[in-house]
C-alpha cells in the first residue's frame, strides 16, 4: 500500500506540470515524450515533421494532455510565433527540454562543407537559444522552472573530423553553465545531459543516408533513446533543493568519443 500511495502522490504532484520538448518526432525527444506522458506531465511536443507530430500526439493522448507545435528551431520567427500561440493550460511552461540537434558530415576542417557547418550551428546553438528566449522570461516572472539541455559527450572533448560539431556541443555546455548562473536568483534549475553513443537516426543524418551509418552501432550495445529518457525523468523527479547540473552518460562499451570496445 505504501508504494502505491507514493506512486499516486508522485503523479498528483506532477500531473499539472507542462513540459515542452523540441525534436520530439524521433530519438531521445520522442522517447522522453512517452516516458513523461506515462508520469502524467502535460506535454507540448515540437518538431519539423507535421505527419509524425500528428501520429505521436494521438498516441500520447492516451496517457496525458498533449499539444503539438510544428516549426524548425532555426526559424526565429516561427519559434516565437508558435510558442506564443499556446493557450489555456499549455500557456504556462514549467519545464523546457532543449533536445533538437544534429550532426552533418564527418569531415576534416579543411574540407568541411559550409552548409553542414551552418546547419549544426543554426540548430544546435542558435535554435536552442531561440526556444529558450521564448520561454525563459515567463519562468523568471514566476521564479520557477527547469531547463534541460541535451548536449553530447562531444561537448566534453574534441575528436578527429568533428571540429564544428564538437564546437556546437561545447557551446551548449557553455550556454547551459551560463544559464545556471544567470537564472540562479530566480530559483530555476538548469541541467545538461550529455550522452555518448545513442542508437537513433543521428548517424543516418550525419552520413546523409550513406551505408557508413550502418556500421556506427555494430559490435556493441549502444545507449538507447529510452535510457536517456529515463535519466531525464529522474532529473525532473528530484526534490526542489536538488539539481543535477551536468551529467555524462556512456554505454558500457564506450570509454571516450574514439574508444569503443566492439565484438
Amino acid at each position: 500500500l505504501s508504494s502505491i500511495f507514493k506512486s499516486n502522490l508522485y503523479i498528483q504532484l506532477n500531473k499539472m506540470k507542462t513540459v515542452l520538448i523540441t525534436g520530439a518526432t524521433s530519438g531521445i525527444g520522442k522517447a522522453t515524450a512517452f516516458e513523461l506522458a506515462k508520469k502524467k506531465y502535460n506535454l507540448i511536443i515540437c518538431g519539423r515533421r507535421k505527419e509524425r507530430l500528428t501520429i505521436i500526439e494521438k498516441e500520447l493522448s492516451r496517457f496525458t494532455k498533449v499539444a503539438s507545435l510544428c516549426f524548425d528551431v532555426r526559424d526565429k520567427k516561427a519559434v516565437f510565433s508558435e510558442i506564443d500561440s499556446l493557450s489555456g493550460e499549455f500557456k504556462e511552461i514549467d519545464i523546457l527540454i532543449n533536445n533538437a540537434g544534429n550532426a552533418h558530415g564527418l569531415d576534416p576542417v579543411q574540407s568541411g562543407d559550409l552548409e553542414d557547418w551552418d546547419a549544426m550551428m543554426d540548430i544546435n546553438v542558435k535554435g536552442l537559444l531561440y526556444v529558450s528566449k521564448a520561454i525563459i522570461p515567463e519562468m523568471t516572472k514566476r521564479a520557477k522552472g527547469h531547463i534541460i539541455n541535451i548536449g553530447s559527450s562531444a561537448g566534453k572533448e574534441v575528436y578527429p573530423k568533428g571540429a564544428v560539431y564538437c564546437a556546437s556541443k561545447h557551446a551548449v555546455i557553455a550556454i547551459t553553465d551560463g544559464m545556471r548562473i544567470d537564472l540562479n536568483p530566480f530559483g530555476i534549475k538548469v541541467t545538461a545531459i550529455n550522452p555518448g553513443l545513442v542508437e537513433t537516426e543521428f548517424s543516418k543524418v550525419r552520413f546523409k543516408g550513406s551505408y557508413k551509418a550502418d556500421n556506427v552501432y555494430k559490435g556493441y550495445k549502444a545507449l538507447q533513446a529510452e535510457d536517456i529518457a529515463e535519466i531525464i525523468a529522474f532529473a525532473l523527479s528530484r526534490p526542489a533543493h536538488v539539481n543535477i547540473a551536468d551529467l555524462l552518460v556512456f554505454p558500457t562499451a564506450q570509454a571516450s568519443s574514439t574508444i569503443v570496445k566492439r565484438g
